[in-house]
């Protein structure tokens, strides 16, 4: 069998609004074979947390409606227990393993890009990763898009679309949700102690930062495929290199 030369699993992470979905929307674009020899990724399954969590915002609109009570969040859409952010984890990780059961040498010729947020408030990905299964684990390399949260929440601003609150593209959170829930995060702290791997539960995983405070994500540019490039490729060689 040819040896592959693709991610089996990409996790995306970064503030909202920093660029993760508009590199995705990049990607879509791109035609497979070159996808894998420019930037290590086959054809792509996205899982990302925000429909399941739009779902729940949904569900527990219409059981007040009802005269029921809220299952997940409260009368201003915070989360009534912490504990359902890693739900949506462990629930990424179920949806990634029924990939794996039901394909056939799924990673052969697919990759999973898992997308998600998490600010210091909820957890942070210290918290996060805890709960990515095994199955995840001996698998990902972690792409961070790092922003200021001012970039962030810049960008949250500009891409709301009221009329599309649903939409991966054009959805958006108050200021107020913003500074309480992305002000902090604790990506630097997790990572100050080596610049290539993150170890979780006793998995060293790579990593490669993209800076992005100078947002070429937006315009899906040629920009954006060169930074995007460069970083994947460093991505792919500590990949290679992992302990």
């Amino acid at each position: 069998m040819k040896e592959k030369n693709t991610f089996d699993i990409l996790i995306l992470n970064a503030r909202p609004a920093a660029g993760k979905s508009e590199i995705l929307d990049y990607l879509k674009k791109y035609d497979v074979i070159s996808c894998k020899e420019r930037f290590h990724i086959g054809e792509f399954d996205e899982i990302d947390d925000f429909p399941m969590l739009w779902t729940w915002f949904e569900e527990d609109e219409l059981l007040e409606k009802m005269g029921h009570p809220r299952l997940h969040s409260d009368e201003r859409a915070y989360f009534k227990w912490n504990y359902l952010w890693n739900v949506l984890i462990r629930r990424m990780c179920f949806d990634y393993q029924k990939l794996v059961d039901r394909i056939p040498d799924y990673h052969q010729s697919k990759t999973t890009i898992f997308e998600f947020s998490r600010g210091s408030e909820h957890g942070g990905y210290s918290e996060a990763y805890q709960n990515l299964t095994p199955e995840v684990l001996n698998h990902m390399a972690i792409l961070y898009l790092d922003v200021s949260f001012e970039e962030s929440l810049r960008k949250n601003r500009n891409r709301f679309n009221p009329n599309r609150p649903d939409s991966i593209l054009e959805h958006g959170l108050s200021d107020e949700k913003m500074e309480r829930l992305y002000h902090d995060v604790d990506w630097h702290e997790l990572t100050r102690s080596d610049p290539s791997y993150i170890e979780i539960k006793g998995v060293k995983v790579p990593y490669v930062v993209f800076e992005n405070e100078d947002d070429i994500t937006t315009e899906r540019g040629e920009a954006l495929g060169n930074r995007l490039e460069e970083k994947l490729n460093l991505l792919w060689q500590r990949w290679k290199s992992r302990p």
